[in-house]
């Protein structure tokens, strides 16, 4: 690399959204005198703390040299590190690159443009089953919402058939007035401050936190509240502007209002539907591209960083957390990897206390987050509790599921293997997630116990205080 090194700092993280900011933080915090840059392409960073010895740097990253410990911005500056750490997040799966009516929602800056564009649309048509777009089909009023799932049922990859089938009503129902809070750590996001350096390049923001939609009002063009039509088991075919539509030799395809529409989505299920914008929430893809050039990382089979228990990458001095990153540690048979805003978190605070310790010579060991996996979230406004191996997931037919539901109130299920509780969801006001928590980690036998595990009638909280 001809470019002199600007300045060669202590710690370089990239990436300011929720594993950089945390990752920064939890440096700073260990080792207050060191040198730390933070280099994000975002708009905004989700941040808490200024700290006086953090050096902000907008740019993108265009390559990084792990052989002479630099990396150069897409605005020509080249910077040393001694550690660093690479927190990009991931980059939305979209539909289709080049179409103004696509939009993909993954960033605070992407959220903020669909708001612009959902004033103005009478019907959208929302492509995804995940976090993202179980949010977003509730959220959004004065709009008709078409809704295409691939799968037979709503949110699989949170909650099974069951679950989805307790939720469906809300989406029917009108919306209450004041939403329950969920208590969860918050974070804001900030401006740059008047006056700093800034080169923004169209690079993606920082993913968006769990209360993404508050503050932002999600208001379409019609006066109808809300109405949300689902196509399961489908996937887009094709994406056509009405020009297309009209000159297309498959008459088939036209629905009764060609024309009137600017965009139009044929699903594999044979249906196409006009609308004013098309949604893409299929899920994301680490974004580690820009590091990969000329440097020699090992890459899992999901495009991930391979990160070891102390989240370093197979190129010496480099950690990576969050999104971008694969956990390829002999895993807790109670934890999996499921790239959400909670795991960022946690990664970037432990990756930020493992650079620290290397640099400290103390030794670490895996934080105890990694033991079991838990996620607070809400849908539909209900709160929502997974624990564990919520899904059964990789226990083949090993397992046996207990199901409580009051409907409209509370969804309760428990998975159990060889006796021992592995995994739960909680929709709803239980109050058993601190009890099953400390039953799935001390695995006792609760063969005993039976189906009144969760008789409503029994306080399961007095049997195992």
């Amino acid at each position: 690399m001809a470019a002199k090194k600007e300045k060669t700092f202590k710690f370089v993280i990239v990436g300011g959204g929720i594993a950089g900011v945390t990752c920064v933080e939890q440096l700073t915090s260990q080792i207050p005198s060191a040198d730390v840059a933070l280099i994000t392409a975002g708009h905004h960073i989700k941040a808490v703390t200024n700290y006086k010895q953090l050096t902000v740097i907008h740019s993108a990253v265009k390559s990084l040299h792990t052989e002479t410990h630099s990396l150069e911005t897409a605005d020509g500056r080249v910077f040393g590190y001694e550690k660093l750490c690479i927190c990009s997040g991931g980059r939305p799966k979209l539909l289709t690159q080049d179409n103004p009516y696509v939009l993909g929602i993954r960033d605070t800056d992407s959220a903020q443009e669909f708001q612009k564009l959902l004033s103005k649309a009478k019907r959208i048509v929302v492509v995804g089953n995940g976090g993202i777009a179980l949010e977003l089909v509730y959220e959004v009023e004065g709009c008709e919402v078409i809704w295409a799932v691939k799968d037979k049922a709503i949110g699989n990859t949170f909650f099974d058939a069951g679950a989805a089938q307790f939720l469906i009503p809300s989406l029917e129902a009108d919306k209450p007035e004041v939403a329950a809070p969920c208590k969860r750590t918050r974070y804001t996001t900030e401006e740059p401050a008047p006056g700093a350096s800034q080169t923004f390049t169209a690079e993606p923001g920082s993913a968006l936190g769990p209360d993404w939609h508050e503050g932002i009002a999600l208001r379409g063009a019609q006066q109808v509240s809300r109405r949300v039509s689902v196509e399961y088991q489908c996937e887009v075919e094709k994406i056509f502007t009405s020009e297309e539509l009209l000159n297309s030799p498959q008459q088939t395809l036209r629905p009764e209002s060609a024309g009137s529409w600017p965009v139009y989505v044929q699903l594999t299920n044979g249906k196409t539907f006009g609308c004013d914008l098309v949604v893409s929430a299929t899920g994301v893809v680490p974004n580690a591209e820009p590091f990969l050039h000329g440097n020699t990382f090992a890459v899992a089979g999901d495009g991930g960083l391979r990160v070891d228990d102390h989240m370093m990458t197979s190129e010496p001095d480099v950690y990576a957390a969050g999104d971008v990153c694969t956990a390829c540690w002999e895993l807790s048979s109670l934890w999996q990897q499921m790239r959400l805003w909670t795991q960022a978190r946690q990664m970037g605070w432990y990756a930020g206390r493992c650079m620290a310790a290397h640099v400290l010579s103390e030794p670490i060991e895996l934080d105890f987050c990694f033991e079991l996996f838990s996620h607070i979230t809400k849908f539909f406004n209900y709160k929502v509790v997974l624990l564990g191996k919520f899904n059964g997931q990789g226990l083949g037919s090993d397992h046996e599921l207990l199901v409580r539901c009051t409907k409209g109130r509370e969804y309760v299920k428990v998975v159990l293997s060889g006796g021992r509780m592995v995994g739960a969801v909680l929709i709803g006001e239980t109050d058993l997630e601190e009890t099953f928590e400390n039953l799935i980690l001390n695995q006792m036998d609760l063969t005993p116990y039976g189906e009144e595990l969760l008789n409503p009638d029994v306080d399961i909280e007095d049997y195992f205080d």
